[in-house]
């Protein structure tokens, strides 16, 4: 009996780690919690063009990840649906020297053009455009630079898992399971940074909006995401 109890108990485990283990599947505790996937490994959907159209030849699908490839001027991507208070997750992985990132809350501005909040994704070491601290991975790109102390980035070849929590005014940016970056929208704070960035003069004031769409940027590198999923709040 003792035996057939303990076989019975490894088995469970084996089966809930493998899976959690599978990428672009949430695990029973995920789904439990509203988790949804975005992307599921293996197709285009739910996904356009900021224009609406079908994605370019520029992104690829291929082992259970969705890739822009560098110099395939695939453009950016966006999800079909808006949202406005959520928690984002997202797997992403480099190429040396690449450059691109993940907006939210995106959407067309009254005056300023399309715009969202980008959580930066960069090859902080050999990037062209690494001389900005508000430039660097992690940062609310142009506008807010991330915690030195608390950022652990895994370099160019292998995976980063970042996460964006959204609660109205109040967002976080974590990396690899670390917060590394927290702000209110609402406060003189971010409207003091939004002043001294390039999206000083937009119509609503940058970053006030209440929902818009998740943004996979390319930005000329290779860059690849995977286990993309949101939970609304």
């Amino acid at each position: 009996m003792k035996t057939t109890f303990f076989f019975f108990i490894f088995l469970t485990g084996f089966f809930l780690v493998t899976e959690a283990q599978i990428p672009n599947r949430l695990n029973r505790s995920e789904r439990k919690k509203g988790w949804v996937l975005l992307f599921d490994g293996e197709s285009t959907t739910g996904w356009t063009t900021i224009s609406g159209g079908e994605l370019p030849e520029g992104w690829s699908i291929k082992d259970g990840t969705i890739t822009a490839t560098a110099g395939g001027k695939g453009g950016d991507i966006i999800t079909a649906g808006e949202y406005s208070n959520f928690e984002l997750s997202i797997q992403y992985k480099i190429d040396i020297a690449c450059n691109s990132g993940v907006k939210y809350l995106f959407t067309k501005y009254e005056s300023g053009g399309d715009l969202g909040i980008e959580f930066q994704i960069l090859d902080d070491e050999l990037a062209e455009d690494n001389q900005k601290a508000n430039h660097l991975t992690g940062s609310l790109y142009d506008v807010l630079p991330p915690s030195k102390i608390m950022k652990k980035v895994n370099p160019p070849g292998e995976w980063n898992t970042i996460r964006i929590v959204v609660e109205g005014g109040r967002v976080m940016h974590y990396l690899n399971d670390f917060k590394i970056l927290e702000f209110v929208r609402e406060s003189k704070a971010f409207s003091d940074a939004v002043a001294n960035s390039k999206f000083s003069k937009t119509i609503p004031a940058f970053g006030t909006v209440k929902k818009g769409h998740i943004l996979l940027q390319e930005h000329g590198g290779t860059v690849s995401f995977r286990n993309i999923k949101i939970r609304p709040l």
